[in-house]
């Protein structure tokens, strides 16, 4: 089975209904935005972040055209220093490749290592996208069925401010 297939039939047990889009590989939020004009969702940026003993992993995510300085981001999580993780660390963590980073990748983490931070502007949205962990589509759901699907992770998780 395929990362996407996984995390599709991961959203139909967990009776999330969702939204699919089909395009070429988007590696980065300046190609993705092309393609995601029409869908009407908030699309996220989704950073993943280590400690500096590199026992800690972090997801964030945060709306796709928010900048965000690392400096502030430190202070905002109180982990001490950070910075991003490797392509290993991705694939031992979350099973995805760089360019697929999304919160669903939480499917491959067995542990529950990742703790993840999601921005507080996303609270308010109707209905969020992600990679469904490979970067050929975008899935939507809504922000209710996106906290579900973090409930059922068993990954701990909070809303934060970040600007």
């Amino acid at each position: 089975m395929t990362e996407k297939e996984k995390v599709l039939f991961l959203l139909k047990k967990l009776d999330i209904p969702y939204d699919i889009y089909h395009h070429p590989p988007l590696p980065t939020i300046e190609i993705a935005v092309e393609y995601w004009k029409s869908i009407n969702a908030t699309h996220c940026k989704n950073l993943f972040f280590r400690n500096h003993k590199g026992n800690r992993h972090y997801l964030v995510i945060l709306k796709h055209d928010q900048a965000l300085g690392i400096h502030d981001l430190e202070k905002r999580l109180r982990q001490g220093k950070i910075s991003f993780a490797s392509p290993k660390r991705m694939e031992k963590y979350l099973g995805v490749d760089a360019g697929s980073v999304s919160v669903f990748g939480l499917i491959n983490d067995y542990e529950n290592h990742v703790y993840v931070f999601i921005d507080e502007n996303i609270r308010h949205s109707e209905k969020v996208s992600f990679h469904p962990n490979d970067n050929t589509s975008t899935v939507v759901i809504s922000f209710a069925d996106f906290i579900k699907f973090l409930d059922n992770s068993g990954n701990s998780y909070e809303l934060i401010t970040l600007y």
